[in-house]
């Protein structure tokens, strides 16, 4: 075991009385030590509750003859860090996890990781890490949020967003605004909707990192404290088996969780974090995979923000198990792939099937004949950039209109909350990348604020920067190479008419190659927006959102 170089031997009697400093017994220190790495804090809902996820799983390692450790993880609340400097810190988050995790781990010899997350980067920045040390490894996740309530039906956190814009634009009163405010998070998880988060926790499920389940059950629910016992008892049996995350996460289960995302209809960022997973464990993995799944694999769910269903009706309707069900009926899955379980994906889903046709659509009836995500390539976007196309309303999926140009997210929300933002207009909003941002903000205010106006269905937005899961309508991120790199987004000017086609995965400026010479000798680079802190060093390192934003080695 790992552990035995910290534990065994005379010449590591003084690590030995630390441990026993810390109270653990003789008999603790002669089993498996296994890291409970926890997100636990005050300050995200999503991550309130996780410590009593810590205890269930420390009692299910327990019972399996292990010894827990616990060690802490920082998580970035995205919707609090949602409009401001804070949320510049969320995406470079995840390498700090990734780095902090393999940190604790190395440091302290640890023999398996039980992983604790739930919000955004915390889920893909603890499965870096699981990966790149490729340790034993499950990924047990907080579970989702309830829906609250807003006028009498069920909601989500993107409506709140989107009461926001409908407020701005006078169509609802303070009250209206009130009532959602007060209702729309009833407790704990993380938020409702498929947003980035529940995303990545249903792709664990599927990349065979999380039990089933993982990505669905409720938070309040008692079968979650159950799903953590049992993950604690499932992480002994990979550390007895030998069984290591790159044996679970390699091209096989990458592939198998594009095409539930597909199915699903995951949030955009879905893109970036398994490129960045893929990148930890070796494996070759670009956006011509995401066009070429999606071209093959049916969207069967259309969750919030894309339709008015939660993570709750998806569970109730049998969970991703029902999804794989359905996608091995179109011979879409490899179901030979090894789980957490100790089992293949085609032994865990034996036996599942739809049970809310509402919910999840049989293959033979889905939403659509191609998956929930789209890249779009051109003159714009060279190296690619990445559309929600299940969250796109059809009259949408084709679109041209007049540039209106903002060098920031604060800009455009300025020019959208004050009305300056009409009908077939395209927003393009730049300097908010990996590097120029720093840190590629989500920008899920500008998208609600058009939603809330109900202008999602005529107004396009573009951007280097990333939406939010909750975002929806026309909303195309991730746009590559960035405007601080030389991107030719950076070279757009107001009025320049933009020509988007979803459906053929194109994206275009009405500008000739000359004139982008032209407009290139004139560009002069604006300042960094940030010069000092851990964001410089980020802006420094990292890579581009078609690399998965990861941070380079050189």
């Amino acid at each position: 075991m790992r552990s035995d170089n910290v534990l065994k031997g005379a010449e590591r009697a003084p690590n030995r009385s630390l441990f026993y400093a810390m109270g653990y017994t003789k008999e603790e220190l002669e089993r498996p030590l296994i890291g409970v790495v926890c997100a636990h804090s005050e300050i995200v809902p999503g991550h309130i509750h996780l410590d009593k996820i810590a205890d269930a799983v420390k009692a299910g390692i327990r019972m399996a003859g292990g010894t827990p450790v616990l060690i802490p993880a920082i998580g970035v609340c995205d919707g609090i860090a949602m409009g401001h400097i804070g949320m510049k810190y969320s995406l470079a988050s995840r390498e700090l996890i990734a780095d902090s995790v393999e940190t604790m781990t190395m440091a302290h010899g640890l023999d398996g990781l039980v992983l604790i997350p739930n919000c955004d980067k915390i889920v893909p920045g603890m499965v870096m890490a699981a990966v790149r040390m490729d340790i034993p490894a499950v990924v047990c996740s907080g579970g989702p949020m309830m829906p609250g309530t807003y006028n009498g039906r069920n909601a989500s956190l993107s409506q709140m967003f989107e009461a926001v814009g409908a407020y701005k634009a006078g169509m609802i009163d303070e009250c209206s605004l009130d009532e959602c405010e007060k209702n729309i998070c009833p407790g704990c998880g993380s938020c409702a909707g498929m947003y980035t988060a529940n995303s990545m926790n249903c792709l664990c499920e599927a990349l065979g990192i999380a039990l089933p389940g993982n990505g669905t059950i409720p938070a309040v629910s008692s079968r979650r404290t159950m799903l953590a016992k049992h993950a604690g008892m499932a992480i002994m049996n990979l550390v007895k088996e030998g069984i290591t995350a790159r044996q679970i996460v390699n091209k096989t289960s990458l592939l198998n969780a594009l095409c539930c995302d597909m199915a699903l209809g995951c949030s955009s960022n879905s893109v970036l974090h398994l490129l960045a997973i893929a990148n930890e464990a070796g494996v070759d993995f670009d956006l011509e995979l995401f066009n070429k799944t999606s071209d093959r694999v049916p969207n069967l769910c259309h969750l919030a923000p894309a339709g008015h269903t939660h993570i709750v009706d998806l569970d109730n309707a049998g969970g991703i198990p029902a999804v794989q069900a359905e996608l091995v009926k179109k011979n879409l899955l490899d179901t030979s792939a090894l789980t957490v379980t100790g089992k293949t994906v085609g032994e865990n889903i034996e036996g599942a099937y739809i049970k809310d046709e509402e919910n999840i659509r049989p293959i033979t009836n889905p939403y659509s004949e191609t998956g929930g995500i789209q890249i779009l390539w051109g003159n714009i976007a060279p190296k690619g950039c990445v559309v929600k196309r299940s969250a796109v309303a059809p009259e949408m999926l084709c679109h041209s209109g007049p540039a209106r140009v903002f060098n920031s997210e604060d800009e455009a929300i300025s020019a959208i909350y004050g009305g300056k933002i009409k009908d077939g207009d395209v927003v393009v909003i730049r300097y908010e990348g990996p590097v120029g941002g720093p840190g590629m903000r989500e920008m899920l205010n500008p998208t609600s604020a058009l939603a809330g106006m109900k202008l999602d269905k005529t107004v396009a937005l573009i951007t280097d920067g990333r939406f939010s899961g909750a975002s929806r309508g026309a909303s195309i991120g991730h746009v590559s190479p960035e405007a601080a790199c030389d991107g030719p987004i950076g070279l757009i000017y107001e009025g320049d008419i933009i020509h988007i086609d979803i459906p053929n995965a194109s994206i275009n400026a009405d500008i000739s190659e000359e004139e982008f010479a032209k407009r290139k000798e004139k560009y002069v680079k604006p300042e960094p927006n940030v010069k000092s802190g851990w964001l410089s060093r980020y802006a420094k390192l990292v890579d581009s959102a078609d690399k998965g934003a990861v941070m380079r080695n050189d």
